[in-house]
C-alpha cells in the first residue's frame, strides 16, 4: 500500500527550520505519511499557497493564520499547536526610575515595538492600548524596530532592537512578551532593579497547524495522530522538539485568536 501524501508549508524564519522539517517528515515516514515540505520566505506567499490548495498544512504564525481565515472566507481549517503556544502575554516594560507606573503614565511617550507584523510586539499590544483609550499618534508616539519583516515576528531581533533603545534612553516604554521578559531577566540581558513592567496585555495563543479547504478528514486524523505519539522522552523526537520550543503537540483552538483578530480590525491590517 502506498504511503498518503500531506503537502506542508512552512516559512524558514531561521537555519533550524529545516532542521526541525526533515527530522518531522523522516518520523511520518514511519506513520505511512509522505510529508512533502514546501519551505516558503514569508507568511504572505505561504497562505497564499494554502487558500489555493497547493499545499495541505501550513505551520502559521498568528498572524498567517488570521490571515488564511480571513482570505479563504472562513473555509481553511486548523489542528494542533505546541503546548507552549497556549496562553502568552505581551509586555510593556520600562525604566524603573523612569516615573512611569501604569497606563496612565503612558500619554506623551514613545514606546518601542517589534516588526511591524508582530502580532506579539506590535499589533496585540496596539489593540490593547486601544482598548485602553491610547491612540498611536495621538496619545503616544510608535516606533517599530523592523527586523525581518514577512516573518510575523518569528524571530526576537526587532524586541531585542527595542529594549537596547529603551536602555539606551531612546524610548520611553519597550514592548516584549512575558516569556522573553522572563528569559531575558535569567539570563542577565534584563536588570530586573533598572527594568520593569508597566502593563501586561491578555492573554494569547501563537503558532498554529491550519489547512487548505476541503483538507480530508481522514488524511487531517492521521497527521494529528502522528503528532499526538511523537514523545519527548525519545531521543529522536527531543532534537527537534527542543529546537521547536515544545514539549507535546496539542489540539488547537482558535479561541486564542480573538485578540489579534480584533487588532487586525482596528487596524486594518490586510
Amino acid at each position: 500500500m502506498s504511503k498518503e501524501t500531506i503537502k506542508l508549508g512552512a516559512v524558514v524564519y531561521s537555519p533550524s527550520v529545516t532542521v526541525v522539517w526533515d527530522i518531522i517528515k523522516k518520523y511520518f515516514a514511519t506513520q505511512d505519511v509522505d510529508l512533502e515540505c514546501v519551505f516558503f520566505k514569508n507568511y504572505r506567499e505561504q497562505v497564499k499557497a494554502l487558500v489555493a490548495g497547493d499545499i495541505d498544512v501550513a505551520w502559521n504564525s498568528p498572524l498567517a493564520q488570521v490571515e488564511a481565515d480571513i482570505k479563504s472566507n472562513h473555509t481553511c481549517g486548523y489542528s494542533y499547536m505546541r503546548d507552549t503556544d497556549l496562553d502568552r502575554k505581551s509586555t510593556f516594560l520600562v525604566k524603573k526610575d523612569s516615573g512611569i507606573k501604569g497606563l496612565a503614565d503612558f500619554k506623551g511617550k514613545t514606546i518601542g515595538f517589534g516588526a511591524i507584523d508582530s502580532p506579539q510586539a506590535r499589533l496585540i499590544p496596539l489593540e490593547y492600548l486601544h482598548e485602553n483609550g491610547l491612540e498611536s499618534g495621538k496619545d503616544f508616539t510608535e516606533k517599530t524596530f523592523d527586523v525581518d519583516v514577512g516573518l510575523d515576528g518569528d524571530h526576537v531581533g526587532g524586541e531585542v532592537d527595542a529594549l537596547q533603545a529603551l536602555k539606551d534612553g531612546k524610548i520611553d516604554i519597550s514592548v516584549t512578551t512575558e516569556i522573553n521578559r522572563e528569559n531575558w531577566t535569567k539570563d542577565g540581558t534584563i536588570d530586573a532593579n533598572q527594568i520593569v513592567v508597566a502593563a501586561l496585555t491578555g492573554l494569547y495563543d501563537h503558532c498554529i497547524f491550519t489547512t487548505r479547504p476541503n483538507f480530508p478528514e481522514n488524511l487531517k486524523k492521521d497527521f494529528e495522530d502522528g503528532l499526538a505519539k511523537m514523545d519527548y522522552n525519545n531521543p529522536e523526537h527531543k532534537e527537534m522538539m527542543d529546537l521547536e520550543g515544545l514539549k507535546k503537540w496539542v489540539p488547537g483552538r482558535t479561541s486564542g485568536f480573538k485578540l489579534l483578530e480584533n487588532a487586525v480590525d482596528y487596524l486594518n491590517f490586510f
